[in-house]
């Protein structure tokens, strides 16, 4: 047995108590009162524990508002000793009860008001508890905080990292790709209703060959419900359904050994209103009414608070805490902060992303903000974040593929960040799909009834614009090979069988694109002109619908990009003022080029795009011919092979690479 202290910090509280029990157990014993020391906030219990596993809960006196005085019923006019009163009783019975009501009607409006002392008694887990059993109920009052003790000491789980000294890429060369943990699964067939951390680790040779080296998870700390993760209930503890903190790290460590950084999807608007701090006293922590009553999603953290008597902001504190444990613990590398423009406090959102950094050490720890309409102004010099998401190139990107009209200053800005305003490549998060939207696919057949090859040819387009542009890009669950599921905020799984083999080749487009997104991730990543603020619009022909612009690096690496966003065909498309005479290497159907008089001369198909990418000065053509190209998509565990090895084919992307040719985005 050892002495085991449990803290409750509540300022003005009057009573606190704990309920704690063998998680054998099946009932709490008597309440153990807690002492409250007035210099700090805090109370504390103080109980000998023997190692083993503990459910525990505590009880306060609330001070929070919304549990307002009971009114008292209406007389029973149908009853028999009220029948028999005379007319003058019935009417003083009557207003006696009104003048009843008003007066508890008036105490509640105080109490609303002052947030005054109350005899009610909450039942709530520990704030600050790491692990949650919610004992099959989806009711805050019957979940239990759960504490580990091993050698006299609490402990969050025995994992044991293994792979801490890994490379990992930096920020700007980042290609995130985000999902939702639960539905990152093991497709249609999978029997568990949500998938788990395990699922997400076994599906690390996909993410390899697919190329992407950041994974963004959708929120992962416990929260209500099956499905909707941004109502967070409690911050320290993380999704029972996704399995335990161990399989957590050992995906993040897994994710590491293979060159792959962990950002979280985090809530620090808003929170749940079951969430323990609303139970204690609600505006200490939160706000008493919404910022903007439409765009409220749940008791909103106020962090412009500050009690002068403890020296704290206590909303900041709690939340600069659980940021903290999470670098700490989990060795996450990012963070994404939801509804940033709601928080509507950039002195908080500078220090709490400097804390993270602290708390994350030397290496890169990537900060971006949802901040909607986005505005550089959270990102530039005397902003809080490294980046935000892009929402303005979504935007443009979907009316250019969706719609025939084509405005060639709002694409050219939205390709060009700079042109609004933003002043760092890590500044912007581009995507053309995410979790609040339908992928490109859904939105051409809702709203167009685009189908077929058309849609994905147009989606093709939208990659490769999303991939050469300044900026992150960010894939979403899916979307690489076409999946075809509706937005919606119920369980929708990864339907895994659209890049499966099968005897009629009836998901060949899927799988072709699928193939197209490893061949461009590669591209984006093996040549360091995407890695710059390097862009130069170099032909626009607004009759033709014919755009071309030029990434280029100081090192030498350049890319030029004709899109033709047009419905017809243009045979021999003239591009003038190409950056370079000699040869380049047309990326999507795996040819070379010669440029003479700085102009080139190309097919290019109806909404699609060709990609040059410069070969050198001193590059001359092979004497023999390339070999011919295989079709076929390799498995999981043959695209891990192939994208480790140099000077080979990528099957599925039609790609190739001379032997005498330097390095170039086709090459896995």
């Amino acid at each position: 047995m050892a002495p085991f202290t449990f803290t409750l910090f509540a300022p003005y509280n009057k009573q606190a108590a704990l309920l704690l029990k063998n998680a054998s157990v099946r009932m709490f014993g008597v309440d153990i009162l807690m002492e409250k020391d007035e210099s700090d906030g805090y109370f504390r219990a103080t109980v000998d524990v023997a190692d083993g596993i503990f459910h525990y809960q505590f009880k306060v006196q609330t001070k929070s508002w919304f549990e307002k005085e009971p009114e008292p019923a209406l007389p029973d006019y149908d009853d028999d000793e009220f029948k028999e009163l005379s007319h003058e009783e019935k009417q003083e019975k009557t207003e006696a009860h009104a003048k009843i009501i008003d007066e508890i009607r008036e105490r509640n409006r105080q109490r609303e008001r002052e947030a005054t002392f109350t005899e009610i008694w909450y039942t709530f887990v520990d704030p600050y508890a790491t692990d949650v059993d919610e004992r099959g109920a989806d009711d805050a009052d019957k979940a239990v905080g759960v504490l580990i003790i091993k050698n006299g000491k609490r402990i969050i789980d025995e994992y044991e990292w293994k792979y801490e000294n890994c490379v990992l890429p930096r920020d700007e060369e980042l290609v995130i790709y985000e999902l939702h943990v639960g539905d990152f699964s093991g497709g249609e067939d999978d029997s568990n209703a949500r998938g788990t951390f395990k699922n997400v680790k076994n599906k690390i040779e996909y993410l390899k060959a697919l190329g992407v080296n950041a994974i963004e998870l959708m929120p992962i700390k416990e929260y209500p419900g099956n499905h909707s993760c941004y109502n967070p209930r409690y911050y320290f503890a993380i999704e029972t359904a996704y399995g335990p903190t161990a399989d957590l790290k050992e995906m993040i460590d897994e994710m590491h050994k293979n060159g792959i950084r962990v950002i979280l999807d985090g809530v620090y608007n808003h929170c749940d209103s079951s969430s323990p701090l609303t139970q204690i006293d609600h505006d200490y922590w939160y706000h008493h009414n919404p910022k903007d009553i439409n765009m409220s999603w749940g008791p909103e953290w106020n962090y412009t608070f500050y009690d002068p008597k403890y020296n704290i902001w206590p909303a900041r504190k709690f939340i600069g805490d659980s940021i903290r444990y999470m670098v700490e613990e989990f060795h996450i590398d990012g963070i994404r902060f939801d509804a940033a423009r709601q928080i509507q406090n950039f002195d908080f959102l500078h220090w709490v992303v400097q804390e993270a950094k602290k708390a994350a050490g030397p290496k890169s720890f990537y900060c971006v903000a949802e901040f909607l309409p986005d505005e550089p102004c959270i990102t530039n010099i005397d902003g809080p974040m490294d980046g935000c998401w892009y929402d303005t190139f979504y935007w443009t990107v979907r009316d250019l593929l969706l719609n025939d009209n084509v405005d060639f200053g709002r694409l050219k800005a939205s390709l060009d960040c700079r042109q609004h305003g933003y002043l760092g490549v890590t500044n912007v998060v581009n995507y053309i799909g995410n979790h609040d939207h339908d992928r490109m696919i859904v939105e051409l057949g809702k709203e167009r009834n685009i189908f077929g090859e058309e849609a994905f040819r147009r989606v093709r387009l939208g990659v490769v614009l999303q991939m050469t542009s300044i900026g992150i890009p960010m894939i979403w669950m899916g979307e690489e090979f076409g999946e075809y599921k509706e937005k919606t905020v119920g369980i929708a799984k990864i339907d895994w069988s659209l890049i499966a083999d099968r005897e009629d080749n009836s998901n060949q487009l899927n799988k072709s694109l699928l193939g197209f997104y490893r061949g461009i991730v590669r591209l984006r990543k093996n040549n360091k002109a995407f890695y710059t603020m390097n862009l130069d619009f170099i032909h626009e022909d607004c009759d033709a619908k014919v755009l071309a612009y030029q990434r280029w690096a100081d090192s030498g690496e350049r890319v030029v990009v004709i899109i033709n966003l047009s419905g017809s065909f243009l045979a021999q498309c003239r591009v003038p003022n190409m950056p370079a005479n000699g040869w380049w290497h047309e990326w999507t159907f795996n040819y070379n080029v010669k440029v003479e008089n700085n102009e080139v001369h190309l097919d290019v198909a109806e909404h699609e795009a060709k990609i040059l990418v410069w070969l050198g000065d001193d590059w001359q053509p092979p004497a023999t011919p390339s070999e011919p190209i295989s079709e076929t998509l390799p498995t999981d565990d043959e695209s891990s092979n192939i994208s480790q090895k140099e000077n080979q084919v990528d099957p599925a992307s039609n790609q190739t690479s001379e032997s005498n040719q330097p390095e170039i985005s086709s090459q896995p």
